[in-house]
């Protein structure tokens, strides 16, 4: 089956453009799961859960007729970003940091995937932080996903880890492996509030207090400037 064609906008505007390529349902959350590397077409259903099996097909051709996805020979079923597609990267860690502000707790439902939880560490590192700080490695238990992240010179790098994680790169920092190594574990409804500055939430496997403090310095989710009204308002609810 054909993709649907793209129906344009009638206006000469970048962002209209833009949404014209990716704006479509599912469309960015595929950029964003291919943001950590190929994966095959089951990987990217597997991750999206929701995803009708025909949507996920039609929006991969537009994706790849927009310039934005093309298939990797070396994977069998495999996707990839192209240089235009990996280009979408700081649109998707803005659009992260911008949705933190009313993401609230998780639904009945809702899942935290490998390629989420990247993300979410990805949009909340603090580089200046991180350059004021010795090299560590964070390892991170969330629900039911393992990730490290690496913070070196303001520089980072994540890898899912674990039995179920899928392929992607290696490390890609050229750094050797840090001496100092934290290793928490935290609930799905928990992980906001820990990346707000709210330690207490996280149980500590491995590593000292002064770790624990360090990686609130190096990961904070800078909200949305309208987060306090959207607070304000939940706690106004909640009363």
């Amino acid at each position: 089956m054909a993709a649907r064609a793209t129906r344009g906008f009638g206006q000469y505007s970048g962002v209209a453009r833009a949404v014209e390529r990716v704006g479509e349902r599912w469309a960015l959350l595929i950029v964003r799961d291919l943001l950590a590397g190929a994966r095959r077409y089951s990987d990217l259903k597997a991750g999206l859960p929701r995803i009708p099996t025909n949507i996920l097909s039609d929006r991969l051709k537009e994706l790849q007729e927009a310039g934005v996805v093309r298939r990797v020979p070396t994977v069998r079923g495999g996707y990839e970003l192209t240089a235009l597609g990996r280009a979408l990267e700081p649109v998707v860690l803005e659009l992260e940091r911008w949705g933190w502000a009313t993401l609230g707790s998780p639904a009945e439902g809702e899942l935290l995937t490998a390629d989420a939880l990247a993300v979410a560490l990805r949009a909340a590192f603090q580089a200046d932080a991180s350059r004021e700080l010795p090299p560590t490695e964070y390892v991170l238990h969330v629900g039911a996903v393992s990730m490290s992240a690496i913070a070196a010179a303001g520089a980072l790098d994540v890898l899912a880890i674990g039995p179920d994680a899928l392929p992607q790169p290696g490390r890609r920092l050229a750094a050797a492996a840090p001496a100092d190594v934290l290793e928490l574990t935290v609930e799905v409804a928990s992980f906001r509030p820990l990346l707000a500055g709210a330690d207490e939430v996280a149980t500590v496997l491995a590593g000292t207090d002064e770790l624990l403090a360090r990686f609130a310095r190096t990961f904070r989710m800078t909200p949305a400037p309208h987060s306090d009204a959207a607070d304000a308002a939940d706690d106004a609810s909640v009363a």
